[in-house]
This record gives structure tokens, sequence and C-alpha cells, in this order.
């Protein structure tokens, strides 16, 4: 057996069943999860539709690549999203099946050129980045995104010799769990630092479309064309259809960027065996050719959080994101402690933050944080809110 499986971390949720074995949410209310970030609203209709009329697909063997039209319309989708006119369907665009497998796989097909090589990750982070990470036999370095920088990067104060022995460098925009977004200074810096330590800029914008007002985040490959960046060197973007279009069980999202990446990376791929079946892909097109069941899904996200901010805002330390669907409140209790009360007295769940990232140098900074995923549907988020609110006054925990 590989040993670096015995290194892997227990995911979040599996410490969160462990914590609370043994106990039992109050009966007297109906159980209500802001756990898992798994969307909750109405699948597309042109989606379903489209995947039920595709279903003859089964019958093929899917290309590793993806079919031409699926490409095509990712293409044409970054050009209205991200006003990318030169992203070349053939080689800088490659379907995957969902950003979790492919993040994965990114970071195998990468990794191994330098001596001691490392993953930089933000800190708490996606738990995948991580594993990879291990199962690539790197090193992991930890960049905090704590509350005393606002949840935000310091990326000026990383040594140059961490850049050099860098290989990937997770950036996850919008955050999860903070809902920050990287900006286009920090991009122009962390190229700079790309093409003088030859390392790869992994950029998760799984939650670029959930978002509030008028101002869609920047992406990566967008920060690229600003900067003139052409190639998109150094760079890849991973997006899916999971949030964006409430579809985290089709498994489909894109890896598109620098073309001298994603052709090595099409080749492990293709003996990985992870191809996209035919009618998943027919599906996928119809959703990145629609943009109105996106706009309509943001609605419904902004007036979940204008509803519960109003419930909370006035008892704990909590704000609107800058984008995604999260809310990272700080707690006046450890987050364990906090979860397990919380359940007990409420029947609410949520993740302790301490889950989400890793001690270094003796401080986690998600510790004395909570995620909550406000996937659920309006009237549950609001009534999760209020039991919150109760919560913090029966037991003296408000504060502002």
């Amino acid at each position: 057996m590989n040993p670096l499986i015995h290194s892997l971390h227990p995911y979040p949720f599996q410490k969160l069943a462990e914590l609370l074995e043994g106990l039992t949410p109050n009966p007297e209310q109906p159980l209500i999860k802001l756990t898992i970030g798994e969307p909750q609203h109405e699948a597309p209709a042109i989606v379903v539709d489209t995947l039920a009329n595709s279903l003859s697909g089964v019958s093929k063997y899917p290309s590793t690549k993806g079919e031409l039209p699926l490409r095509s319309a990712i293409s044409e989708w970054t050009k209205r999203r991200f006003k990318l006119d030169d992203l070349n369907p053939d080689t800088q665009i490659l379907p995957v099946s969902g950003t979790r497998e492919a993040l994965f796989a990114i970071t195998q097909t990468l990794v191994g050129e330098k001596d001691k090589p490392l993953v930089v990750s933000p800190n708490p982070f996606y738990q995948i980045y991580e594993g990879a990470g291990i199962l690539a036999g790197a090193d992991l370095h930890f960049l905090p995104c704590g509350s005393e920088t606002k949840y935000k990067i310091d990326y000026q104060s990383v040594s140059d010799a961490v850049w050099k022995r860098c290989e990937v460098l997770f950036v996850c925009s919008p955050n999860n769990p903070s809902g920050t977004v990287t900006t286009l200074e920090e991009y122009a810096y962390l190229i700079e630092k790309a093409k003088a330590f030859n390392f790869t800029i992994v950029a998760d914008e799984c939650y670029s479309e959930i978002y509030f007002g008028d101002q869609a985040p920047l992406g990566l490959l967008e920060a690229c064309k600003i900067l003139g960046n052409k190639d998109y060197k150094h760079c890849l973007i991973f997006q899916s259809l999971s949030k964006r279009s409430n579809l985290p069980g089709l498994r489909s999202g894109f890896v598109a960027g620098d073309a001298s990446i994603l052709k090595p990376f099409l080749l492990y791929r293709t003996y990985q065996g992870c191809a996209m079946p035919i009618h998943h892909q027919d599906a996928s097109i119809a959703a990145w050719n629609d943009e109105e069941h996106v706009i309509k899904n943001r609605e419904i996200y902004t007036r979940k959080f204008n509803s519960v901010l109003e419930i909370l805002s006035p008892y704990m330390k909590v704000s609107k994101p800058e984008a995604g669907f999260y809310l990272w409140p700080e707690v006046n209790m450890t987050d364990e402690e906090f979860c397990k009360s919380l359940y007990q007295e409420e029947a609410v769940l949520v993740l302790p933050g301490s889950y989400l990232g890793r001690d270094i140098n003796g401080n986690n900074p998600g510790s004395d944080h909570v995620r909550m995923a406000l996937v659920a549907e309006e009237f549950e988020c609001v009534e999760a809110a209020k039991r919150i609110k109760a919560f913090l006054q029966r037991n003296n925990l408000t504060q502002k």
C-alpha cells in the first residue's frame, strides 16, 4: 500500500460525525444542516431536459478531451464572462468530471520536478488541496488567512525560499470559507513570482458565479489578459457547474489556461480514465449556454444572505462575504463546543472552522469560527438564523 495514504487527514465531515457521536439534536425541532456546500436550489429545467434527451450517449465511449461542441461552449462562456477572446477550445480548455478530481489530478501532474517540492495552499482550505499534495509526495506550506488580516493572504510576506520550492500554488477565489476575492494587484504579484520561480497558479473558481450586486469576481485568466500574459503562462482556472447551476451530481467542470500544461495533463487523464459521459457533456453545453438560471440563482442567494444577516449581525461577528454561499462568523467559545451545543439545543448543524484549517506554530486560523452554508431553501435558512440567535442570547454569547 502507498505509505502516503496514512498521512491523509480525516475529512472534515468524518471529524464532525465523530464529534457528534452519541449526541442527539433537540427532538422538538427538525434538524437544519448548514454544513455541506451542496446547493439545494432546483436544477435548471433546460439542463435536466437535455440530459434526459441525450441518454443514447451511454452507448458510446467518451473522449477524455471532451467533444468539440462542449469545449466551444465553454470558450464562448469565457468570452462573455471574462472577455477572453483568444481561449482556444482545442489547446486551452479541458472538460473534467468535477473540479475535485481535476484539482487532485493536476497536482499529480505538476509535482516532482523540483527538489523537495512544495504545494502552497491557503489556510483554511478545501481539503483536496492538502490531500493532493500529500499523495503527490510534496511538502505542504500553508498561508494563513485569518481575522487579523480580514481573511486575506499576505502574499508579499512569503519568502523567495518558499517560492523556489513551490510547484503548485492553490488560490481559491472566491475563497472557501471566507468569501474573499483575489485582487488584480495580488494576481499581478503572483504571476510575476510564478514566472520567476517556475510554478503553476491553480485557481479554484467554483464559487465565482455566486456574488452580490453587479461586480463579478475577477478571474485569474481575466487578470492575465489585463496584465498582458496572453498565453496564460503558469496559470490555470478550474470552473464547475456544481455551484453555478445547482448541478453537483452532474460532475461537470473544466480546466482552462496554459496550453503547455494542459497537454501533459490530458495525457495524465487519459491514463487516469476520467472522461465525462456524452450525455453529461450535452447537458453541460445547455448549462454553459444559459445565463438566466444563474441570475435567478444569485437573486435567491442575495435574499437569503440579507434575511439571515439581518437576524444575526446584531448578535455575532459575521458579515456578508464578497462572494460565495458561506457565512464565516467568529464565535465566543471553541468552535467544537459551539457546534455541539447548537446541535443539541437548537437542532442546527454547522461545521467547526478548525476542521478546515491546520495548526501552524500553534495557531489554526479556522479556530473559533464556524462555517454556515446557506444552501437550503430561504425559509429554512431564516429559521436556522432565528434558532442561532436564540442560542446566542440564552447562553450569553452575543457579540457585536
